[in-house]
């Protein structure tokens, strides 16, 4: 049986900035970084990112309940950081996403996986005017 998988990430994303301008105007290391944008031209444009996530979550290991993995594993350690994340993005054009990877078994034994946005994250959300995203996959096939 292939189990479903998930994680929770906050992102920050654009074109033309260094990754490291996040790190230290928020104080907090990210999970991943692509400063690819930092050596786009303007006649091409590349995007940079910043993230920060939650570890990936197997089904066979526990449920994967997104509602709190979000609250739990993002916003309480970015909640805090809120008028620096608002100044980062004005100040370099940038763009923050809130979201959810999902890897979804196709055993139809499997339970499907807990997916949504509380009022909190939604109102996080909007006072920072990031975008909620949900990307799924199919798994492999058994």
């Amino acid at each position: 049986m292939t189990p479903n998988k998930g994680r929770a990430y906050f992102s920050i994303v654009g074109y033309h900035f260094n990754p490291e301008i996040i790190t230290q105007h928020l104080g907090l290391e990210p999970t991943s970084t692509n400063d690819a944008g930092t050596r786009g031209d303007l006649d091409k444009p590349v995007i940079s990112s910043w993230e920060f996530s939650s570890a990936t979550i197997n089904s066979d290991e526990q449920v994967i309940d997104v509602y709190r993995l979000i609250d739990n594993e993002i916003l309480k350690k970015i909640e805090h950081s809120k008028d620096k994340i608002i100044e980062v993005c004005k100040a370099h054009n940038l763009s923050p996403r809130i979201g959810v990877e999902l890897t979804l078994s196709i055993d139809k034994d499997e339970s499907e996986p807990a997916v949504g946005f509380g009022s909190r994250v939604i109102k996080f959300a909007s006072e920072i005017g990031a975008f909620l995203n949900v990307d799924y996959k199919l798994s492999e096939r058994i």
